[in-house]
């Protein structure tokens, strides 16, 4: 892609609070550029940034582009959710833009790619690389789906060859990466507001894969169903990750799913030469990432408040079956999830997958569906989705408001103890009332 950076001093970022695109606007801050940015909604993220010397709009239109900027970044979101803006980029824009796909061809192609792709997983596995390679001294450089704990950072500048970035399936953004090192995770059914089924979904994936050369890696467990066609007669070395998988891995990171996501990890390290005895050292130490299974803090009765990214059928199961792991029904511990479902289409199209989703859970309080980028048809809701919920665990009760949940949580407070868990969890901003339970 014809764009040299040394020539740019402004970079102006649209959508700049994106957890992928502002990890992007960080490295042009780190490159010592002059750095803006507008973003819809106000968030951690832009706090963060703004501390870092971006200057942010909160509120997003044309106009607010600066003048003096010349190289605009964009989210490939805002081609759905606001397209006049998006038409005006296209049509007005004097100076070149890059949507954040293709700023990460911009920004790797002169470095040996590691890739982590995958419909879940991706980025604790991403995070997981990331320490192993520090720790056994590689100094990579990273861009990560989330804020790496204790740095409230998802960019890291290293100064080696490698460079380590979460890759995106949705409308095959992460078809702009060239990876030397392809790790896929697993592949589920998600995005169907995008792709039309399972078959369209491995066909982006299959599209990835062979973009590998034939001196480069795959890792994965070619023996699952959906990854099969994927891999097959590909041109890269495919390197079966199922091999590395450990069952006793010792892990801060409780579950099976992160288990399956150091046995990537693992090999990864293999391929790049390290000492598995020493990466395997390395994977015991990494505390997780922002949102991920993170603790947020006690309440004064003693009860603890989780908070996590899951907002797929699968990553719920996942992650309810960690919490079990640490808090069994055996030893009665109660455990709260407080949820909010991410798109209408999503909701919509695996309901009953969704429905299915609670059981290693007590309550489920079902929050308002996050729209994001969707209009609402009348067709899916809270109500509907919580009624679904209780034909399987009956422990489901939907809420019309935000404030609604928050009310009725703090009402159930003074009959908890330390043996109960409250589990913010979605992709929305179901963590919003967490933090607000917190605040004494």
């Amino acid at each position: 892609m014809d764009l040299d950076l040394s020539k740019v001093t402004h970079v102006h970022f649209i959508g700049i609070g994106g957890i992928g695109i502002s990890a992007i606007a960080r490295m042009m801050l780190h490159d010592g550029k002059k750095v803006s940015g507008q973003d819809m909604h106000d968030s951690e993220i832009l706090h963060e940034l703004g501390k870092a010397g971006a200057d942010i709009t909160v509120g997003q239109s044309y106009e607010a582009i600066p003048t003096d900027a010349d190289l605009i970044v964009y989210t490939i979101a805002i081609e759905t959710y606001d397209p006049e803006l998006f038409n005006k980029l296209k049509t007005q824009t004097q100076v070149p833009i890059h949507s954040y796909p293709q700023m990460l061809t911009v920004v790797s192609q002169d470095k040996y790619t590691i890739a982590v792709s995958g419909t879940h997983g991706k980025t604790t596995t991403t995070g997981m690389i990331t320490q192993v390679l520090r720790e056994m001294g590689q100094d990579p450089t990273v861009v990560i789906g989330s804020l790496l704990v204790g740095e409230k950072s998802n960019f890291i500048a290293g100064k080696s060859k490698y460079f380590v970035v979460e890759a995106c399936e949705y409308r095959r953004s992460f078809l702009n990466i060239n990876p030397s090192i392809l790790v896929i995770t697993n592949i589920d059914e998600d995005h169907l507001d995008y792709y039309k089924d399972i078959e369209d979904i491995k066909s982006a994936f299959r599209e990835l894969a062979m973009k590998v050369p034939s001196d480069g890696f795959v890792v994965c467990n070619p023996n699952d169903k959906n990854i099969q066609d994927v891999v097959s007669g590909i041109s890269a070395t495919v390197v079966d990750c199922s091999t590395f998988f450990d069952e006793k891995e010792i892990l801060k990171v409780p579950g099976t799913h992160n288990k399956k996501n150091a046995s990537c990890v693992k090999a990864v390290a293999s391929i790049v030469g390290l000492d598995s005895g020493e990466a395997r050292i390395a994977l015991s130490h990494f505390p997780g990432t922002w949102r991920r299974f993170e603790f947020k803090g006690n309440l004064e009765n003693g009860a603890m408040i989780y908070d996590d990214y899951a907002h797929h059928p699968a990553e719920i199961v996942a992650t309810l079956q960690g919490f079990r792991e640490l808090y069994p029904k055996e030893g009665e511990w109660h455990i709260t999830v407080l949820f909010q479902p991410h798109l209408f289409s999503r909701t919509k199209m695996l309901l009953q997958e969704f429905a299915q989703s609670f059981t290693d859970a007590d309550s489920a309080l079902i929050l308002p569906i996050y729209f994001a980028r969707e209009e609402n048809d009348g067709t899916i809701s809270s109500t509907i989705l919580a009624n679904e919920i209780n034909k399987h665990s009956h422990n489901a009760e939907a809420f019309e408001t935000f404030e609604k949940a928050e009310e009725y949580l703090k009402s159930k407070i003074s009959n908890m103890n330390s043996k109960n868990i409250i589990v913010t969890m979605g992709a929305g901003e179901a963590y919003k009332i967490g933090d607000n339970l917190l605040i004494v």
